[in-house]
């Protein structure tokens, strides 16, 4: 496991700087994060956001450090697989479970959870084979959000195209299909494990450029709470996406 978790170091730093901005934004607006529903009349809710993000801030940057990275990233993928996925969001797929929307969004928590996961795997002190599995299974997960992802493209292009810049050729449609196929064929790579790394590589360099293309110019125009958390949101799934990627490469021996 050496040699891959070496490999690993850089994705899961970015990784945790994602989080510890989602934190960031959570504490200057005094709130959770929009992707973390939590009913408006909910006892002391005001706290629990402090907290939360607090405990956000505190576990990204645990990830940060090789020595802590284990604890940090197996109190993220805790927080976010049952408090964030089941609890918080679970409600809202109740509630809306014919709207293809809510399974989307649910996808944008759990990429970061498969990440906390797969940096857990690459950095605890835990049996080869035992990691090796959780690795795995953090691939699949991120694998089954990535073709949530490309079917949100499809299902709401109406929203989709307008987020590209209109300069870019040839037209916003094509690169919202374009985008859309490409998470559906990396979501079906990694699921299959054919060309998984590479799919991994190129979804990371598509989420980066979701950044400079649309989230950027986005807070530039209105810096608003909902603005500022995609970009930290977004940056948060780069690193997982990069951490999916490093998790595929061939260990050095």
């Amino acid at each position: 496991m050496t040699a891959e978790k070496t490999t690993m170091a850089f994705g899961w730093r970015v990784y945790g700087l994602g989080v510890m901005a989602l934190a960031m934004v959570c504490l200057a607006w005094g709130g959770f994060d929009p992707g973390q529903p939590v009913p408006k009349d909910f006892p002391d809710r005001t706290a629990l956001a402090y907290a939360a993000a607090a405990f956000m801030l505190v576990a990204g940057a645990a990830v940060e450090w090789r020595r802590t990275a284990a604890w940090g990233a197996a109190a993220l993928t805790a927080y976010y697989a049952l408090i964030v996925v089941i609890l918080m969001n679970g409600r809202v797929v109740l509630a809306h479970y014919a709207k293809f929307g809510t399974y989307s969004g649910v996808a944008e928590q759990l990429a970061i959870a498969a990440g906390g996961l797969i940096v857990y795997a690459a950095s605890a002190k835990i049996d080869v084979a035992l990691a090796a599995r959780l690795t795995r299974l953090g691939q699949l997960a991120f694998g089954v959000c990535a073709l949530l992802f490309g079917g949100a493209h499809f299902f709401y292009m109406n929203l989709t195209a307008p987020l590209v810049p209109k300069w870019l050729p040839p037209t916003q449609e094509f690169w919202a299909y374009a985008t859309g196929v490409g998470f559906i064929a990396a979501g079906v790579a990694m699921l299959t494990g054919v060309k998984a790394r590479l799919a991994a590589i190129l979804l990371t360099a598509m989420f980066a450029s979701f950044t400079l293309l649309v989230h950027v110019p986005m807070l530039l125009a209105d810096p608003s709470h909902w603005n500022w958390a995609e970009n930290a949101l977004n940056l948060a799934v780069i690193g997982a996406a990069w951490v999916v990627a490093d998790s595929l490469a061939r260990p050095r021996h």
